[in-house]
């Protein structure tokens, strides 16, 4: 795990890669008009996160000295709603975040699939010596229900009104569930 941390970036960096990839879209990359509102999902997170106190000291009633490792891509929905919170959340807590671009080197993501796919962000609880603790991702609970019942019945479900209601509910929940989640599985 040590390879993939040293080549991961801090949430600055990773707010810089997306603000780099809306002003400077290389050309092919399939996700170019993603990227600006993944960008303004990000802002719009860390304008209105605040760390809960209650939800810190659960944290740190656990002694948690490890690390948070996120594999992540700026232009990917899920990322742009749970990355940042989670990302100021732990270190608010004293806890090392870093964020590994799952399209870079698919190496480290191959190792955490769900279902059989590449899904993100997926966020690695890492021990103090780089061991995996645990893995949480690539969505919250509430997310995956939701998931479920369009790909149960797209039909009366259908993919718009999917990706409208989890945005809603990310943009309400602002990364809460997400952190919750993966407190519970340290």
């Amino acid at each position: 795990m040590k390879k993939y941390w040293d080549k991961s970036i801090s949430f600055e960096a990773y707010m810089a890669v997306a603000k780099d990839r809306v002003e400077n879209p290389a050309d092919g990359d399939d996700h170019n008009e993603y990227y600006e509102l993944g960008l303004q999902r990000m802002e719009r997170t860390l304008k209105t996160f605040k760390v809960n106190a209650e939800t810190l000291e659960s944290l740190k009633s656990k002694n948690f000295g490890g690390k948070i490792l996120i594999i992540s891509e700026p232009w990917c929905g899920d990322a742009s709603a749970t990355v940042p919170a989670v990302s100021r959340f732990f270190e608010a807590a004293g806890n090392e975040v870093r964020i590994f671009l799952r399209d870079e080197d698919h190496s480290l993501i191959n190792q955490f699939l769900t279902d059989g796919t590449q899904s993100i962000p997926k966020v690695l609880i890492l021990n103090e010596d780089l061991t995996v603790k645990n893995v949480w991702g690539p969505r919250p609970k509430y997310g995956m229900e939701l998931l479920k019942k369009f790909k149960e019945n797209p039909e009366t479900y259908p993919r718009e009104d999917f990706y409208n209601d989890l945005q809603v509910y990310y943009a309400k929940n602002r990364g809460a569930d997400a952190i919750e989640e993966i407190i519970n599985l340290i």
